[in-house]
C-alpha cells in the first residue's frame, strides 16, 4: 500500500519541482556576475633641471648678482596639457614664484619649460620645480642649486669670485696665473682688459669691467695670420700677443719706445735670445732687431718709457721668452 502510494505521488513532486528549476535557471541567465574593469593607468613623470651658460668654478654652478640665470627643465614622459610651478628662494627668501607650461620637444619624445631667475644678492639659490598629481600624469618635483657670489673684491681676496674672475681673463687669452687670489698678476692682466677695450690704463675691477668681463667681450684683432707663430706688438693699445696664424694665445701688457727713442715699426724676426738678466737689467730676452727686444723689465710702466724694446712686467717675461723661438715673426705697428 505505501509503496503504490509513493509511485502515485512522485509524478506530482516532479511537476511541481520542474517549474521552479527552470526559472532559477532563467534567473540566472538573464543577469550574470559582472567582470571589474582595471582603472586607466596614469604615467609617472619625472624631470631635471639644467643651468645652460651658467659659469662653473671649482666643479661649482655660479652667477653673479644682477646677472640672470636660465633655468631649463626636462621632463619625461611629455603629456599635453601640463603644467609646472616654479619656487627659487635665497636661503629662505623667496625671490621667484611662477607656473609654466610644458611645452613639448619637437618631436614630442619629452616637455620642457624655461624659467629666468634674479640673483640678487650673493647667497645659495636653491630652485624647486614641482607637478601636482593630473588624471594624465603623475606627480613629481625638481630642484638645482647655485651659489650668486659676492663680487666686491680687491687687491689680496680670495674666494670663488676671484676665481672666477681670473677664469674670464684667461678665456680671452690674457695671461694670468690661476692663483685664486687677486694679486699683482691678476691686477696687469685687468690692466690689459681695460687697454684692449680702449678704456685707458688702471687696474680697478669695477662693475662695467666686470660685465664686459662675464659676457666675454674685447677680442685682439690679429693683423698677420699668414705669419705663423709669431708676435704681434700693437704700440696703439700698448699690448703684445703671441698667436699661432690667427688663433691667439696669450696677451701681454708693455712699455714701449718712449717719444724720444720710439720702437721701430715693421716685420721682423727673432734672431737671438737671452735667458735670465742682462747687466743693464734687461730680463729673458727675444731680440728682433739690433739692439730691439721684447723682454722682461721692472719698471715697466703703462705708458710708452723705454729705450725702444717693449718692456714686459718681469713676472710675464719668462711665460713669453718659452713661447717664442728663434726665427717667429715679431710685427710691430700702431
Amino acid at each position: 500500500m505505501q509503496g503504490g502510494l509513493k509511485r502515485a505521488l512522485l509524478p506530482v513532486l516532479v511537476l511541481l519541482l520542474a517549474p521552479a528549476t527552470a526559472s532559477a535557471a532563467g534567473t540566472t541567465s538573464a543577469t550574470p556576475t559582472p567582470t571589474p574593469t582595471a582603472p586607466a593607468k596614469v604615467p609617472s613623470g619625472s624631470a631635471k633641471l639644467f643651468l645652460p651658460g651658467i659659469f662653473v668654478v671649482a666643479h661649482e654652478a655660479v652667477a653673479v648678482p644682477g646677472r640672470a640665470v636660465h633655468i631649463e627643465g626636462i621632463v619625461r614622459p611629455f603629456v599635453p596639457g601640463q603644467w609646472v610651478s616654479i619656487r627659487a628662494f635665497v636661503g629662505r627668501r623667496l625671490i621667484k614664484r611662477d607656473r609654466l607650461r610644458i611645452k613639448p620637444s619637437p618631436n614630442h619624445s619629452y616637455g620642457r619649460f624655461v624659467e629666468t631667475l634674479p640673483s640678487p644678492s650673493a647667497g645659495e639659490i636653491v630652485v624647486h620645480a614641482s607637478h601636482d598629481r593630473t588624471p594624465q600624469q603623475g606627480a613629481f618635483t625638481a630642484k638645482r642649486a647655485y651659489q650668486a657670489l659676492d663680487d666686491h673684491v680687491g687687491p689680496g681676496s680670495t674666494g670663488r669670485f676671484v676665481q672666477l674672475v681670473q677664469q674670464r681673463l684667461a678665456a680671452l687669452h690674457f695671461y694670468i696665473p690661476q692663483t685664486g687670489v687677486y694679486d699683482n698678476g691678476t691686477e696687469l692682466a685687468v690692466d690689459a682688459y681695460h687697454r684692449l677695450l680702449g678704456w685707458g690704463t688702471y687696474k680697478t675691477l669695477d662693475g662695467r669691467t666686470i660685465s664686459f668681463l662675464l659676457n666675454g667681450w674685447g677680442q685682439f684683432k690679429v693683423r698677420f695670420p699668414g705669419h705663423g707663430r709669431h708676435a704681434e706688438g700693437n704700440l696703439s693699445k700698448q699690448l703684445v700677443a703671441l698667436i699661432d696664424g690667427s688663433k691667439v694665445d696669450l696677451i701681454f701688457p708693455i712699455s714701449s719706445g718712449k717719444p724720444s727713442t720710439p720702437t721701430i715699426l715693421g716685420d721682423f724676426h727673432v734672431y737671438e735670445r737671452t735667458p735670465g738678466y742682462l747687466p743693464d737689467g734687461m730680463y729673458y730676452s727675444d731680440f728682433f732687431i739690433r739692439g730691439y727686444a721684447i723682454h722682461g723689465y721692472d719698471p715697466a710702466p703703462d705708458y710708452p718709457a723705454s729705450h725702444g724694446c717693449m718692456r714686459l712686467p718681469i713676472p710675464d717675461a719668462i711665460t713669453a721668452y718659452n713661447w717664442l723661438a728663434l726665427g717667429d715673426w715679431v710685427d710691430v705697428y700702431y
